[in-house]
């Protein structure tokens, strides 16, 4: 439908959507972005990374980085990449797979350890070895 459209007002309002009642304008939709976290018993909407902090589309990942800062853990909707050492218990928790497989490969380049990376919302895994060559 277009603003000419006879269904539409012609005048640039909104027409019916499909359930057959008129959309609401857009300014009076509340699309911002929310998280949970049942450890803390609290939901959060994201209008402060938004608004505030101007992260955009790295609103998420910016709650998540300074909630797991100040309480200790993820939210609940954050699912993590994980990379833990095969031979020691060095390990790091990253919200994306680039920076834990990152990190797994620095660890195995300076230890000459293996590191399994795995997400925490799946069962698989892999592992980075360390580097051929002399240590």
């Amino acid at each position: 439908m277009t603003d000419d459209d006879p269904a539409s007002g012609g005048d640039g309002t909104p027409g019916p959507d499909d359930s057959g009642g008129a959309r609401p304008p857009v300014e009076d939709v509340d699309d911002t972005p929310t998280l949970a976290c049942t450890r803390c018993d609290r939901e959060w909407d994201l209008s402060y990374e938004l608004d505030e902090l101007g992260v955009g589309n790295q609103a998420v990942q910016q709650f998540a980085l300074d909630h797991k800062r100040h309480t200790g853990h993820f939210p609940d909707e954050v699912g993590t990449w994980h990379a833990e050492c095969r031979r020691c218990p060095d390990g790091s928790e990253h919200l994306t797979e680039h920076a834990a497989r990152r990190w797994a490969r620095t660890h195995a380049r300076h230890t000459h350890h293996a590191v399994a990376v795995e997400h925490a919302r799946t069962d698989e895994r892999s592992v980075v070895e360390p580097p051929a060559g002399p240590h």
